[in-house]
C-alpha cells in the first residue's frame, strides 16, 4: 500500500489548525481574587509575574528526569520533548488518529516486512548539522539496543526488531522482523536525533529537528527553550518556553491566577471550576498492577479479592471528584483493540473477603506484606487514591503498606529489570495509549517479556503476536480475544478510572487541550491573546 502526504511545509502549527476543539466537561466559575503577591515557595521557579510578551509559562507537577526522547513514552520527559525538541517520521493526529507526515513526506509498504520512508529535504538539527537518512537509521538503532533500555522501545516496539537501510541521503527503507501493518504509526514515537548522540548511554539534553532547542536547566529550579530560527516549519508564536515544577497541584493552579504562570497541568478536579480551568477527555487510565509471581499474589483468588474490593464508584466520586469513567481495561474505548463485553469490576467486599479466606484455608500466605508502591503526582490526588486501596484492601484481609515514591525511584519498579530482593508488590500506574492501537498496551504492559510486565503467559503471547500482524475488523477481533483472555484468566491489573484531565490556561494564552496534552504539550499549540 502507499501513502502520499502532502509534501508542503506543515509544521506543527499547520498540523494543529486542523485539530477539532477540546472536548469540556465543566463550566469555569468565578475564582475569589488572590493577592497580586508571588505564590509562596513558587517565586523562584516561576519568575515575575510580569512575563515578556513572547515568553509561555508552563507549570508542571515534576521536573523531567530527562530529555532523551527514548524516555518520551513517559510524560514527564514526552509533555516537554516530543515534538517540541525532537520529531519522529510521521506524527499521529489525536483530533483525526491520521498518520501524518512529519519528516518524512510519504511512505509506502514496498514488502511483506519492508517500508520505504522518504525524507523531507532541507531540514537541519538545532546543532548545523543535516537532517538524512543515516541520522534515521542511527536514531532508530539508538532506541532498540538493548543496552540503553529505553521506554519508548519496550512500550511501542515489544519483541519487533527492526532493520533500517540508507538508500540515499532522503530515503530510507526499513525492515521488520515480522509483518507490521501500522509501522508508520509506530515509527513516529522514534524521535530523530544527530547520528552523533551517544549511542550507549542516555543524553541529559538532546539535540533534535523540532520548533525549540534546549536553552538553559537549572536543576531543580527551572527549564527554558528557545525558538529555533532554523526549523523547516512554521515559525511557533512564542520566542521561548520556561518550564518549572511545583508538586502542590494547588499552587500549579494558584500561580496561574496570579500570572506568575500560563499554563498548568495535571490540576485536581476540585480545581476544575476555576475561572481558567479546561476541562478535556484523556487516554489516560488510572490502574493497580499487580506481580503475580510472588505469594501471596500467585493465587489467583488473591488478585480477584483485590479487584472486588475496590470501590470505583466511590474512587471517581470522591478522590477523581467526578472527572473521568470508571474502567474496565486500561485500553480505553477510543483505542483499537478495545473490548467493549468487559464490564468495570463490581464493588464486593463480602466477595474479596471470602476469597482471601478461602486462599488462606488452603495455605496461602495471605498475612505476607504486600508493599503498595504509589508515584507522587502521577494524577491529581495520587497518595489519597494509595489511601483509599490500602484501607480497602486491609478490609478485605491483606496486609498492605504504603510506599510513595518520587518518578526517578517509582521507575525502578515499573520498568524491567525490576529490583531484586523485592517482595510482594502492587504497582499505582497510569497508563495513556495515544497511539491508538492496542498493540501499544499488550505488548508492552502483558507480553512475558514486556517492559512493563510483571507477568505472562505463552498462550496470552500467542493472542498477542496474532493480533499484531492482522489488520482492520480482525486486527480489532484479536485483540479483544486477548484482552478477554487477560481480564478472565489472568487478573494482572486491578483497573480503576479513565482519569479525565484539568488544565489552567492564562488570560494571555490560547491553547486547546487535546487527548494527548498530558503525554505530548505541544508549544507550537500555543497562541499569545490580544
Amino acid at each position: 500500500m502507499t501513502y502520499h502526504k502532502s509534501q508542503q511545509h506543515l509544521g506543527l502549527n499547520g498540523l494543529a489548525k486542523r485539530r477539532g476543539s477540546a472536548v469540556v466537561l465543566g463550566a469555569a466559575a468565578a475564582v475569589a481574587v488572590l493577592s497580586g503577591c508571588s505564590v509562596a515557595n513558587s517565586g523562584a521557579a516561576a519568575g515575575p509575574a510580569n512575563a515578556a510578551p513572547d515568553t509561555v509559562r508552563i507549570v508542571l507537577p515534576e521536573e523531567p528526569p530527562t530529555l532523551d526522547p527514548c524516555m518520551n513514552s513517559q510524560s514527564s520527559t514526552g509533555r516537554v520533548t516530543r515534538a517540541n525538541i525532537t520529531e519522529g517520521l510521521t506524527f499521529r493526529d489525536p483530533s483525526t488518529s491520521e498518520v501524518e507526515p512529519m519528516l518524512a513526506t510519504d511512505w509506502e509498504q514496498t514488502g511483506k516486512t519492508t517500508w520505504t520512508f522518504n525524507l523531507r529535504e532541507g531540514v537541519q538539527f538545532q546543532d548545523g548539522s543535516p537532517f538524512d537518512a543515516k541520522a534515521v537509521a542511527s536514531s532508530i538503532e539508538r532506541v532498540l539496543k538493548p543496552a540503553l533500555s529505553c521506554d519508548v522501545a519496550a512500550q511501542f516496539f515489544g519483541e519487533i526488531s527492526l532493520t533500517p537501510t540508507v538508500v540515499d541521503d532522503h530515503t530510507i527503507e526499513i525492515e521488520t522482523s515480522s509483518p507490521d501493518p501500522i509501522l508508520p504509526l509506530r515509527i513516529s514515537y522514534i524521535g530523530i536525533v544527530p547520528a552523533s548522540t551517544d549511542p550507549e548511554e542516555r543524553v541529559r539534553e538532546v539535540v533534535g529537528t523540532g520548533p525549540y532547542k534546549v536553552g538553559t536547566w537549572d536543576a531543580g529550579t527551572r527549564l527554558t527553550l528557545e525558538r529555533f530560527d532554523g526549523y523547516w516549519g512554521d515559525k511557533p508564536d512564542f520566542a521561548s518556553v520556561e518550564y518549572s515544577w511545583r508538586t502542590e497541584a494547588d499552587i500549579r493552579s494558584a500561580m496561574v491566577e496570579t500570572g506568575e504562570a500560563d499554563v498548568a497541568t495535571t490540576l485536581t478536579p476540585q480545581e476544575k471550576d476555576k475561572k481558567n480551568a479546561v476541562v478535556f477527555e484523556t487516554n489516560e487510565t488510572a490502574y493497580l498492577r499487580l506481580d503475580p509471581t510472588k505469594a501471596p499474589m500467585d493465587d489467583m483468588r488473591v488478585r480477584q479479592a483485590i479487584d472486588y474490593a475496590l470501590d470505583r464508584d466511590g474512587l471517581l466520586a470522591s478522590v477523581f471528584g467526578g472527572v473521568g469513567t470508571t474502567a474496565s481495561q486500561i485500553v480505553p474505548d477510543s483505542v483499537i483493540g478495545h473490548n467493549s463485553n468487559i464490564a468495570p469490576t463490581s464493588y464486593d467486599m463480602a466477595k474479596a473477603q471470602e476469597l482471601v479466606r478461602a486462599a488462606k484455608a488452603d495455605g496461602v500466605p495471605v498475612e505476607n506484606e504486600i508493599t503498595l508502591i504509589g508515584r507522587n503526582n502521577i494524577y491529581p490526588n495520587a497518595t489519597q487514591a494509595m489511601e483509599v486501596v490500602q484501607a480497602a484492601l486491609t478490609e478485605a484481609g491483606l496486609n498492605v503498606k504504603i510506599e510513595m515514591l518520587d518518578v526517578n525511584a517509582w521507575l525502578e519498579y515499573a520498568l524491567r529489570p525490576f529490583p531484586e530482593g523485592a517482595g510482594p508488590t502492587i504497582l499505582q500506574g497510569q497508563h495513556g495509549n495515544q497511539a491508538g492501537d492496542a498493540s501499544f498496551t499488550m505488548v508492552n504492559n502483558y507480553g512475558s517479556k514486556g517492559g512493563q510486565s510483571t507477568y505472562g503467559t505463552a498462550e496470552l503471547d500467542s493472542l498477542i503476536k496474532e493480533a499484531e500482524s492482522a489488520s482492520g475488523e480482525e486486527r480489532q477481533a484479536a485483540f479483544e480475544k486477548a484482552l478477554a483472555y487477560q481480564h478472565d484468566q489472568i487478573v494482572r491489573d486491578a483497573v480503576l478510572v479513565r482519569v479525565g484531565g484539568v488544565i489552567a490556561v492564562s488570560d494571555r494564552v490560547a491553547y486547546e487541550p487535546d487527548s494527548a496534552t498530558y503525554d505530548e504539550m505541544r508549544v507550537a499549540d500555543m497562541k499569545p491573546k490580544g
